[in-house]
């Protein structure tokens, strides 16, 4: 099966009020992403999501996928793969800049060592859609081959 040459997604937001004690919601196109933002939600840790926390699940998610696809076209089918992408805020002055993403990945994978699995990781992070979007951030990788 091969995907379409071209496809567009899309995500909304509404926002009410100042950037301090305003609040913001979030819905993606298919419906199955709905939450509610705010300052406190961003900084402060309140209940709901950020903006860092949504690119770090669509980069793993991304990024996931890309390795599933090296690794099978490789003849290693994976069996699992646990990732998690860490998104860095830091002050920049006046406002906030993204200053890294640590991504890690574990997996299980028969047939492969610990060195094939970290080279076939790095080749996902490099094909990775949104790793090419964010080429702009510093990216690590952490690649665990598991039993």
């Amino acid at each position: 099966m091969n995907p379409p040459d071209e496809i567009v997604r899309s995500a909304s937001i509404h926002w009410e009020g100042d950037v301090a004690r305003g609040r913001g919601s979030i819905a993606t196109e298919s419906g199955k992403v709905s939450a509610d933002y705010s300052f406190g939600t961003r900084f402060s840790g309140d209940p709901g999501t950020n903006p860092e926390e949504l690119l770090g699940a669509s980069h793993a998610a991304c990024f996931t996928m890309a390795l599933s696809a090296v690794l099978t076209r490789a003849g290693h089918a994976p069996t699992s793969l646990d990732s998690t992408a860490k998104v860095q805020l830091s002050k920049d002055g006046p406002g906030f800049t993204i200053t890294s993403i640590a991504l890690a990945v574990t997996g299980v994978v028969p047939g492969i060592t610990q060195a094939d699995f970290e080279k076939y990781a790095g080749d996902a992070k490099e094909s990775c859609p949104l790793s090419k979007a964010l080429k702009a951030v510093p990216i690590t990788l952490e690649a665990t081959l598991s039993t």
